[in-house]
This record gives C-alpha cells, structure tokens and sequence, in this order.
C-alpha cells in the first residue's frame, strides 16, 4: 500500500533556473551529485548516463516532498515537443497544494514566474497553473471548502 508521496522528477538544460524556480516554491537544496556508470545506465535504461542529479526537498513541510533535477551530460537529453501541452498523453502536471493562491501567485510573478492561466474554482479548491522550467506545468491549489 502507497503511504504518500515521494518525488517527481525532471530533467532540465537549466540547472540554476530549474532549481530557482522551485527554490520560490519553498524547495531548498539537500544534495547534488552525478550519477553514471553500469548501476545507473542498468536502473535508468539510458545506455552510458552521466547526468548531475539535485535533490531539492521541501523546507517546513508537513510531509517530506522531493524534486529532483537531472541535467545529463550524456546522452543528449531528448526534447519533448509537447511539453507544456495539458492535451498529451503521459505526464500532464504537478500540483502543490498552498494556504493562499492568490498571495502565492502574486508573490510569484513579482519574481518572474508566469501564470498560464487565471485562479478559478473548482472542486472546492481555488487553482491556478504556472510555467514550470523546461515547458513543464506547476498548478497550485488552495483548498476553500471542507473535501471528502
């Protein structure tokens, strides 16, 4: 049985933007280190990897939440034409929950970060979508009615 949540992981061309993105979510830098070799190429099924991988965990959560970062060196990472897109399939978006959304976002955007969308209501949740690093969609919600 799933007890929570653990990480996601992405990778990224940049490093130091990615990890200032989610540095304003609150994640701080735990560990960096570069993975490679046999055991990693085996575990990733990527022939030959040799990526830098940070490990970025959530300051003051309730719970511990992890991002990790992967920057490869080798092999070129593939780019995903459709990143960003919420109609693909596969990973769509993260989703952080917050205590304010409107504070959040505009906190936010005073440090750069672009909203894709306006706050709406739904599911007794205010929600509001962010451009993450690398094209990938970051939501945040605040829950405002008592859920299931």
């Amino acid at each position: 049985m799933i007890k929570r949540f653990d990480h996601v992981t992405v990778a990224v061309e940049d490093l130091d933007r990615a990890t200032a993105f989610f540095a304003l979510l609150g994640f701080a830098e735990e560990r960096t280190v570069v993975i490679s070799g046999k055991k990693f190429s085996d575990y990733m099924g990527v022939d030959g990897i040799e990526a830098e991988h940070v490990t970025l965990a959530l300051a003051g959560g309730s719970h511990r939440i992890e991002v990790q970062l992967l920057k490869y060196r080798r092999p070129p990472p593939l780019s995903d034409g459709a990143a960003g897109r919420l109609d693909k399939l596969g990973f769509n978006h993260i989703c952080f929950a917050v205590d304010d959304v409107a504070a959040e976002a505009e906190r936010l955007q005073a440090s750069g970060v672009r909203l894709r969308n306006r706050i709406m209501e739904f599911h007794e949740r205010k929600l509001v979508f962010l451009e993450g690093p690398e094209g990938i969609v970051v939501e945040l919600s605040e829950q405002i009615a008592s859920g299931r």
